[in-house]
């Protein structure tokens, strides 16, 4: 049974200016890489090395009939924000999003309390990441147009680290460039109001996966990203799952399972579409704890090409058939279980 080393908890992920790699039962007090001296070898001023620096926060809520997701990144060179609402009965669906050209912000460097706005014509986006008041909240307003109505929502994770396993990790691309990530599945309650009608997101009957981001990345960065979550016969489940170019795999990465606010630390995977993105993708370990199939049902297509900077970033809503494993050797089914598979190319 695969198994890794859980560090005990600490200030921040970077030590003697260098960049620690490892898995922590526990959120940073405080998460700031400009703080690695030399991330590129040489002595680089702050500004150089913070623009080299790509961070997001990302958000997955559903219950049994809608799937939300939303994203707030700072590339930069430019700002985006997203939002995305699927009902799963009738197809419907509302899709946003926003680019903003150069960094105007910076997102919060701890997850204790801190927010973060964004705002522009007809939108306003805000994310207050309180661990110490047990939540995390986030307000979205998006004004009508022509093509699309009117978007609110005030949703609060209930983020309780006493009572549900976070995981914070550290992986290296190098001995001095790394990236961090921060997650936590949790019951979500809120509301939203779309095209004058409310939905009311219950902490019973939803759940939540929030991530938070950042990271030295390679100026040609790939990553693939699967997840889903929700209650199955009342028991909070959910899992993310993710490749990206960090070495040292094996010992640490970015996979995760959540079985009643417990944590599973999950191998490395391998994630393939053998006949497609918009086909069914394939996702397991050499481990034998991840066997699993997404089928993509609805996909958002992303896509920036400029002089010096290009993305693709396709997002696919679907559901996933298959079996995990949890630390425990228990077998954990999952059967048409609502989520996400993400495909992004970014370079900048």
């Amino acid at each position: 049974m695969y198994n890794r080393e859980i560090q005990l908890p600490q200030v921040r992920p970077i030590e003697d200016g260098k960049p620690i790699a490892g898995t922590w039962k526990h959120s940073f007090e405080k998460i700031d890489l400009l703080d690695i001296r030399r991330p590129f070898g040489k002595p680089y001023p702050k500004v150089l090395k913070d623009s080299r620096i790509k961070e997001w926060q990302s958000f997955i809520i559903q219950d049994e009939r809608f799937c939300f997701t939303a994203l707030l990144s700072n590339i930069k060179c430019f700002r985006w924000a997203q939002a995305c609402l699927f009902d799963k009965e009738s197809g419907e669906k509302l899709w946003f999003k926003k680019i903003l050209p150069f960094s105007g912000w910076r997102l919060p460097q701890t997850l204790s309390n801190a927010s973060i706005d964004s705002r522009s014509y007809g939108f306003f986006f805000r994310i207050h990441d309180w661990l110490d008041a047990d939540t995390i909240k986030i307000d979205l307003d998006i004004e009508a147009t022509r093509r699309r109505p009117s978007f609110t929502a005030h949703l609060e994770y209930e983020a309780n680290e006493e009572t549900l396993d976070p995981m914070a990790v550290n992986l290296l691309f190098s001995e001095e460039r790394n990236m961090y990530a921060y997650k936590l599945l949790c019951p979500v309650r809120g509301d939203m109001v779309f095209g004058g009608r409310h939905i009311s997101f219950s902490s019973a009957r939803t759940a939540g996966i929030f991530c938070d981001n950042k990271g030295y990345y390679p100026y040609k960065m790939r990553k693939t990203l699967c997840s889903g979550v929700g209650f199955h016969r009342g028991v909070l489940f959910g899992f993310s799952i993710a490749e990206n170019q960090a070495k040292g795999a094996f010992k640490n990465n970015e996979n995760g399972l959540w079985k009643e606010g417990r944590l599973t630390h999950l191998p490395p995977v391998r994630i393939t579409q053998p006949n497609g993105l918009e086909a069914d993708w394939v996702i397991q370990d050499m481990e034998g704890m991840v066997d699993l199939v997404f089928t993509p049902k609805e996909m958002v297509r992303n896509e920036i090409n400029l002089i010096l900077t290009n993305v693709e970033y396709n997002i696919l809503l679907g559901y996933y058939n298959g079996m995990l494993i949890t630390a425990d050797g228990e077998q954990a089914p999952v059967h048409k279980l609502w989520g996400l598979g993400e495909k992004l190319y970014l370079r900048v």
